[in-house]
């Protein structure tokens, strides 16, 4: 079908620097594109619009599949598939296909999660403790009633970077020895009464902390080492990745990621110089820096503010062996058991 059959796009929905990721993806007719983070479907519909092309959109949260059924109704160039983008390369290949030209990815929270309170993401709209991405697995609540003090001390430490990490901790675990944690307000007054409130401060006392619990919630980092190792093996030579995110932690985990199978990062000094040949670069980097939003797109949807873009074209040497790490030492999930 044609582009112009495809419905509006959802109301309130913003993808963050499509202008940008379009430029980098260059889709053409002919492509089959991997949309890792389907969520609200920006990406994907202005892909479909770019060029006649197939794309693979992946989601976790059935929510986002039923959206991508919706638009899928309208077009045969798009296949939802209900999963982690950690397993995108497995899930194509189950779908029939072996290699793709381009891989996107926006990593982080969606705007539709934020805003349902029955999620359980916002500080600022009640709701059960949940953050969960997908169906399964342990809740929010889970991991604050269970995980000892210094074990939570350390995931809002590392994964949120608060510094107050320690004191945040001791004041939840206190808490939940009156009486268990179940709603997101529940846990917001406890990290502000923890901190003081920190009067005039530009953000919500609690945003580094439910950050740092939904990302250990969902394995944010774990699922995004795992996706780029399947882009690499997924990608056909001269496939094209895109990387938008939002965290200077997986900002950081991409850009290094990237400069190690480009071969940037084996060059040795005069001190330790480089012994043997390394591995044979899978990616180009291009460009060779972040991007960044434009000022226009910032005023105009605020989200945009911490994104950044990372681009790169494979190879066509062979894709690394290995098993992907989020160079993390945190608790292990499944010490967290599921409450009924």
């Amino acid at each position: 079908m044609a582009a112009s059959t495809l419905p509006p796009a959802t109301a309130g929905h913003q993808p963050v620097m499509l202008d940008e990721v379009l430029e980098h993806l260059a889709p053409k007719e002919g492509d089959i594109i991997v949309d890792g983070t389907f969520g609200g479907g920006g990406y994907t519909r202005a892909i479909l619009m770019a060029a006649k092309c197939q794309v693979f959109a992946i989601d976790r949260d059935l929510d986002a599949i039923v959206r991508a059924e919706e638009l899928a109704a309208h077009t045969d160039r798009l296949t939802p598939l209900l999963g982690r983008f950690g397993e995108m390369d497995e899930l194509v290949r189950n779908a029939g296909c072996e290699q793709v030209d381009g891989v996107v990815l926006d990593i982080g929270v969606s705007s539709f999660q934020i805003d349902e309170s029955h999620r359980g993401f916002s500080f600022t709209r009640d709701g059960p403790l949940d953050m969960r991405m997908g169906a399964a697995g342990p809740t929010a609540a889970d991991a604050v009633n269970q995980l000892p003090e210094s074990d939570l001390a350390n995931v809002i430490f590392r994964l949120g970077e608060e510094k107050q990490a320690r004191r945040i901790a001791r004041q939840i675990v206190q808490r939940r020895k009156e009486e268990t944690f179940r709603t997101t307000l529940d846990l917001a007054e406890t990290v502000e009464a923890a901190v003081g409130g920190r009067r005039g401060a530009r953000i919500h006392p609690a945003t580094l902390t439910f950050q740092a619990i939904r990302m250990y919630v969902n394995d944010e980092l774990g699922e995004l080492a795992r996706a780029l190792v399947a882009a690499e093996r997924l990608l056909k030579p001269g496939g094209r990745l895109v990387v938008v995110t939002f965290h200077s932690l997986e900002d950081r985990m991409v850009k290094q990621w990237l400069r190690d199978r480009a071969g940037r990062n084996a060059g040795g000094s005069r001190h330790l110089p480089l012994m043997g040949k390394g591995p044979e670069p899978t990616f180009d980097l291009e460009p060779a820096k972040a991007v960044l939003p434009s000022d226009k797109e910032v005023e105009g949807n605020p989200r945009a503010r911490s994104a950044k873009l990372r681009a790169a074209i494979r190879t066509d040497a062979p894709a690394r062996s290995g098993e992907a790490s989020d160079g993390m030492s945190l608790p292990p999930l499944s010490k967290l058991e599921e409450a009924s």
